[in-house]
């Protein structure tokens, strides 16, 4: 019995080592998660993060990164890992890597998997089919830019279809996954629930790609659509220059509204958390309204296209959230105003 203890005890504090270097946002949102399905989301999580890792590693070729994303992939294909897959990947791409905290990943990627293996097969079925949606986003990220040239993505639809690979089937996710947990949420209408979940999802990712648009069109990777460009009489090139930003950024905020409101169906999804569920309901809170407050300073930043200004929240006004949210313990009414506020304040 001590011996089980002391493995979960190692579990836990592997996991929460990982995120913290991985993650400090989403480890701070996972501390205040039920602790029923802490552990299957912050897996979950570190096996997104592993996928992005090995499609990004810019040290090996285009090519060998979509093969290693498929092996890591066909582990989630049945229940069942091979673990000399595996170990190839660690062998092959760790080294490769510069980032510390994706080093780490990688290094401890076996015994996350064993980690895997020890929950239960219905919260397993859920990892695996996550994550052979969301490994769907990354290869569209190596398939259709060829990171030699800047490159754009054909129409919103591809958009609207990327943000649903590497962010709304986590809606779908998330959904599954309390609702087998927490008994409290047995009145949802799980089906329901999961498709704002997926708008939930979209709006989140949605807001990263407009925060880190500068950087990403360094990388050859232009997020804002073909079509939609060209409706305003611009090329994927024009968002290298600084000085267009005044014509850019009608389209720009036009992408604003587009996120604002896949955010404010995330806000009836969080709203929709039984009050009691305080825990649940301040992880739903936290990301969207630091997600606002993102696209509050993003749409009125002079910098929006200036890859060396990093369009970031700062520290003060996070834990800030998180204080007013916490210390009334998530009061629908304190955080609808506070998500108005924020919503108002974005031009």
């Amino acid at each position: 019995m001590a011996s089980t203890a002391q493995t979960q005890t190692d579990s836990h504090v592997l996991l929460t080592d990982l995120l913290r270097q991985v993650s400090r946002s989403f480890y701070l949102t996972l501390q205040v998660v039920p602790r029923a399905v802490r552990d299957q989301l912050g897996l979950a999580y570190l096996f997104a993060r592993a996928a992005d890792t090995i499609a990004d590693t810019d040290l090996i070729d285009r090519g060998s990164r979509l093969q290693y994303l498929n092996r890591f992939r066909g582990q989630f294909v049945r229940d069942l890992v091979d673990w000399k897959e595996v170990r190839g990947i660690q062998t092959a791409l760790t080294p490769r890597q510069t980032d510390h905290a994706e080093r780490r990943l990688l290094e401890q990627l076996e015994q996350c998997f064993r980690l895997y293996r020890e929950l239960a097969p219905e919260d397993r079925e859920r990892i695996r089919t996550l994550m052979g949606t969301l490994t769907k986003g990354m290869e569209m990220d190596l398939t259709l830019f060829p990171g030699d040239r800047l490159a754009a993505l054909p129409t919103m639809a591809d958009l609207d279809l990327y943000t649903y690979y590497v962010a709304g089937c986590v809606g779908e996710f998330w959904t599954a996954m309390v609702c087998a947990h927490l008994p409290s949420l047995a009145r949802w209408n799980q089906t329901e629930m999961a498709k704002v979940g997926v708008r939930f999802g979209k709006g989140l990712q949605l807001t990263n790609i407009l925060k880190d648009l500068a950087r990403d069109l360094q990388r050859g990777r232009c997020y804002i659509p073909e079509a939609l460009l060209k409706e305003a009489g611009l090329e994927p090139k024009d968002l290298l220059n600084k000085g267009r930003l005044s014509s850019v950024r009608p389209l720009l905020n036009k992408l604003v509204r587009v996120a604002l409101d896949h955010l404010d169906q995330g806000w009836l999804y969080t709203i929709a958390v039984p009050r009691r569920e305080v825990r649940l309901r301040l992880a739903c809170m936290w990301p969207i309204l630091f997600a606002g407050a993102t696209l509050q300073r993003v749409a009125s930043s002079p910098d929006w296209l200036d890859p060396s200004v990093a369009l970031k929240m700062p520290k003060r006004q996070v834990y800030g959230i998180m204080a007013l949210t916490t210390l009334t313990g998530g009061c629908g009414y304190v955080g609808t105003a506070l998500w108005g506020c924020l919503r108002k304040a974005v031009p």
